[in-house]
């Protein structure tokens, strides 16, 4: 199958500005290809995430990692993790396993892949190089208004209305 298609613009430039902080990672970077350890064939791991330089309003905070390039009208949610306190400011590497020690508040969602947790790159063999937008979303409330069952679009779209500032790191990869 053909898979030639427009590539889609960065989804944030879409939404309303906000202000930025320093995301930073031990083992991605913008612009280049991930490793092997953070592709569904490979370690299927989520990569370290560390931030600072948000605002000091800052209540909780929404990371997620998502593929707009995927060959669907949505794109493809591989991350998202809810309601983390604003008092932590790293995620060791694996931080998105299924089976992560969260305690209430925080939960991961299902994502587009239906598993809890992180779902490494997985973009179609010889389709252009896809971009994964790891974003850690500073936000203005301890607690979303939403249930562990919710869609990560969902999660998303309640996010938003509760932004302050944004962070984000867009490594790439493909499968030639």
């Amino acid at each position: 199958m053909d898979l030639t298609r427009p590539i889609p613009p960065d989804q944030y430039s879409l939404l309303p500005k906000v202000a930025s902080f320093t995301l930073t990672s031990l083992d991605v970077a913008s612009d280049t290809q991930l490793d092997s350890a953070f592709i569904q064939a490979g370690g299927n791991f989520s990569p370290q995430l560390a931030w600072s330089g948000f605002p000091t309003a800052t209540k909780s905070f929404l990371v997620n990692c998502f593929d707009p390039d995927a060959p669907t009208p949505a794109g493809f949610w591989h991350w998202t993790l809810v309601n983390l306190p604003a008092s932590v400011t790293e995620l060791d590497q694996d931080a998105g396993a299924p089976d992560g020690a969260y305690q209430d508040p925080v939960f991961q969602l299902r994502n587009d892949g239906g598993a809890i947790g992180y779902a490494g790159a997985a973009p179609p063999p010889g389709d252009y190089p896809h971009r994964y937008y790891f974003a850690v979303h500073a936000l203005d409330v301890e607690t979303l208004p939403i249930s562990p069952g919710a869609t990560p679009t969902a999660a998303a779209f309640n996010a938003l209305f509760h932004t302050l500032a944004r962070a984000l790191i867009v490594p790439t990869y493909q499968v030639k």
